[in-house]
């Protein structure tokens, strides 16, 4: 395993969201209410980016169907068309004064 740096602590703040891609691994960092969380950054419905989606409580909305996800579990929530897969979810890691996270070689 290997540790990616993915943002500073510094630059962190509630509402932050930013993509961030890593090989095959396009992942979203959020936080909300001083947590945060690292999420697949593409619906798996359409593969819509979803950095432009909106957080509504506990859930990211889909900004091209409205389908939603848990940004807790990746659970999808609620589907306006077929059902997909939920998100990958990643957890944070913590290096110094730098959050990212840890992938396999």
């Amino acid at each position: 395993m290997r540790f990616y740096p993915l943002e500073k602590l510094i630059n962190l703040h509630n509402a932050y969201a930013r993509q961030f891609k890593i090989d095959s691994h396009q992942m979203l960092l959020l936080q909300r209410g001083g947590e945060l969380f690292l999420i697949e950054g593409r619906c798996p419905h359409r593969e819509q980016v979803l950095d432009g989606g909106c957080v509504e409580g506990d859930a990211l909305v889909c900004p091209l169907h409205g389908y939603r996800f848990s940004i807790r579990s990746g659970q999808l929530l609620h589907a306006s068309e077929e059902p997909c897969r939920s998100l990958r979810v990643y957890p944070v890691q913590y290096e110094g004064t730098e959050v990212g996270v840890l992938l396999e070689d």
